[in-house]
């Protein structure tokens, strides 16, 4: 049905390393972080920089090995559009020099984004709207923290990926398993910003309304209690078992979750890709900039079978498979 041809992203030049944060705050230590969340730098936008900007630049280079002319439709995803309105697809179109007859929408998820993105692509192939889209996951997630807030300043980083999804006559038909539990929005938000004037802060929250929350406890049990009942869900709906799947690829949230999630799902660990030393957890861009640095590496192989979860804010969270 569908297939990813071609993927690039783009990381911001600025860099926070562990190091810095632990000057910053005496009492870290650059070690430490490290061997809690398995992050030793994360690439931070610029004042200037935007989503849109990052777009354009992980789009380009993308571009430069594929027709930019067979694009027919847009998605992008992001929780830091440049405006409420228009929507950030539209004004990329122009930026991309891309045709006008084509289809352009942003849609706001985060963590699970990529593949609720793969999911609307398919929707798009099947109904017969579009065969080539090009699927956008960008974050400025540090714009939304605190500068005072180093739990979150540890694990967040900025960047875009641009995905090429195709349609494909002899690609097997795998299917999505998605969630979503509107219940915990509490525990990841950014409370301030919108339209909303009548809002509490939870009792913990030490930032301001505008920054970023995460109640980190609770985002790691949602996560414990949902996604291997995900992992089985996705493998019994698609008709498989853990030995065909070539590799799994998860949100890469930090390795103590990765590593919990891995082991509580009996995936065995040289199927199972850990890899955020040098971007953090970039939110809805973890699973693509996964999937092309596996695919630099000669990890992944022509034809191999890839399962990919995502999961976050919201609640929201979803997978699927796919041949890489």
């Amino acid at each position: 049905m569908i297939k990813v041809s071609k993927i690039e992203y783009y990381l911001p030049d600025k860099i926070l390393t562990n190091e810095d944060l632990e000057k910053e705050f005496p009492d870290w230590s650059s070690d430490r972080i490290h061997e809690k969340v398995g992050i030793r730098q994360r690439h931070i936008s610029s004042d200037k920089e935007t989503v849109l900007e990052l777009a354009v630049k992980s789009s380009e280079k993308l571009f430069v090995n594929y027709d930019r002319r067979r694009v027919d439709f847009i998605l992008f995803c992001t929780q830091s559009p440049d405006y409420f309105l228009p929507t950030t697809a539209c004004i990329l179109q122009d930026r991309l020099g891309l045709r006008r007859n084509i289809g352009a929408m942003d849609f706001n998820l985060g963590c699970s984004g990529f593949i609720y993105g793969l999911a609307f692509a398919k929707g798009l192939v099947a109904a017969g709207i579009a065969k080539s889209i090009l699927l956008i996951t960008s974050e400025t997630y540090t714009k939304h923290i605190n500068p005072k807030d180093k739990a979150n300043r540890s694990i967040f980083g900025d960047a875009s990926a641009s995905v090429i999804v195709e349609k494909d006559e002899n690609a097997r038909d795998y299917q999505f398993c998605l969630g979503t539990d509107g219940s915990g929005a509490e525990n990841l938000i950014v409370k301030k910003g919108a339209f909303k004037k009548d809002f509490e802060l939870n009792p913990e929250h030490d930032f301001d309304p505008e920054n970023l929350y995460m109640n980190g406890p609770e985002i790691f049990n949602f996560t414990i209690e949902n996604i291997p009942g995900l992992v089985r869900e996705t493998l019994e709906k698609n008709g498989l078992t853990m030995e065909d799947v070539d590799h799994f690829v998860f949100h890469q949230a930090n390795s103590f979750m990765l590593n919990y999630l891995r082991k509580k799902t009996k995936i065995p660990a040289e199927k199972f890709y850990i890899d955020m030393e040098n971007t953090g957890n970039t939110v809805s861009a973890t699973i693509p900039i996964a999937l092309k640095d596996m695919m630099d590496k000669g990890i992944v192989k022509d034809g191999d079978r890839v399962l990919m979860a995502g999961f976050g804010v919201g609640y929201s969270w979803g997978a699927t498979v796919l041949n890489i």
